[in-house]
């Protein structure tokens, strides 16, 4: 009772509005609110939750403002726009595979998905058939293809890495059985939706795929941030153990994600022609590990429970943006783009262990 009696009042507190001093941070200085907002931003910055994304926009920003420097007419309006028209397909692709990670769980098929969606739109519409059905068809394929990994993975216990290991095999080898060639996109109603631009006034435009990724990204925020399932998700991430002691319903959300990742690939394969128009049975090889990357330098941890679709987006402008600064500067070969991305996935991953340590 002593202690309580000589406890010191609480210092900070204003005694009205306007009359606090120092110590309540309203004062000259503002030493206190200062502190506050400083402590407020380290606690950010050092959080397993947001400080991998704030990195990353931080990150983007300063990239681009090195090449807006660096470059002549870098710092323009298109060249922002044309990150999200080149990279579209890649968002999309993006946002199914953080689904899949925030699981805790791994999708390498979805590069041969992107290509086999490609080489079925090809030789469908080369037969004569419609975008309109020729589209559905392939995101039907795609999310049954999905669901047959989820369930492999979930009723027979396979490692998700194996899982999709056999699913990527199955969908490049079908690659080839549709052609071992380049199929061209010829249909006018396909090639129209592959080249019409969209004007958002003052000479700037984008594509009907920016769109379709926009769309696409704002449905996996709300699903994931006001939706049961999308709780169910980060649940499992978590600990699965925990989320089956909840009642959570684990297994259906555990297929569910391979049937999102699977669909999101259908429509990334999909963009992908809209921008290439063509099929070619080596398409988007290795396209698998640049939506990994963009994941995990996005802020989503591997082992699952803590990342955002939105930090996926900020991980492919990202990459994006680095190949853009290795377009303009013209004597670089490609293959930087890959050493950057490698060195960037190696500090996440480390910043990640570190953050996640420190929390513990």
């Amino acid at each position: 009772m002593t202690k309580l009696i000589d406890a010191p009042a609480r210092p900070g507190r204003p005694a009205g509005p306007g009359r606090g001093g120092p110590a309540g941070g309203t004062g000259p200085g503002g030493g206190g609110t200062r502190r506050n907002v400083g402590s407020g931003i380290r606690n950010l910055m050092t959080s397993p939750k947001y400080g991998p994304v704030m990195v990353t926009a931080v990150l983007f920003v300063a990239v681009f403002v090195i090449g807006g420097v660096r470059y002549r007419g870098f710092f323009s309006g298109q060249v922002f726009l044309n990150l999200l028209v080149d990279n579209s397909y890649l968002i999309v692709l993006a946002v199914g595979m953080t689904f899949v990670i925030l699981t805790g769980g791994i999708d390498l098929s979805v590069g041969a998905v992107v290509a086999l969606s490609g080489m079925i739109a090809a030789s469908l519409l080369q037969t004569g058939w419609s975008p309109g059905a020729v589209i559905p068809l392939i995101l039907v394929l795609t999310s049954v293809l999905g669901l047959l990994v989820g369930l492999m993975i979930h009723v027979f216990k396979v490692q998700p890495f194996i899982a999709t290991l056999a699913a990527m095999f199955l969908a490049r080898g079908l690659c080839y059985v549709i052609s071992q060639s380049s199929i061209a996109i010829t249909d006018p109603t396909f090639v129209q939706l592959a080249v019409a631009r969209i004007p958002l006034g003052g000479g700037l435009s984008i594509t009907a795929s920016v769109i379709i990724a926009l769309v696409v990204v704002a449905l996996a925020v709300w699903v994931l941030h006001a939706t049961r399932f999308g709780r169910t998700v980060y649940a499992i991430g978590g600990g699965e153990t925990s989320g089956l002691l909840m009642g959570l319903p684990v297994a259906r959300t555990k297929v569910l994600v391979y049937v999102i990742s699977g669909f999101c690939s259908g429509l990334a394969g999909v963009l992908f022609t809209f921008y290439t128009l063509s099929g070619y049975p080596l398409t988007a090889i290795g396209t698998e590990l640049d939506a990994i990357a963009a994941v995990v330098i996005g802020g989503t941890l591997l082992t699952g429970g803590y990342g955002f679709v939105l930090g996926s987006v900020l991980g492919v402008l990202v990459l994006g943006v680095i190949q853009t600064i290795i377009t303009f500067e013209g004597t670089l070969s490609s293959w930087w783009t890959r050493i950057f991305i490698g060195v960037l996935l190696l500090v996440f991953i480390i910043l990640q262990k570190v953050l996640t340590a420190r929390r513990r």
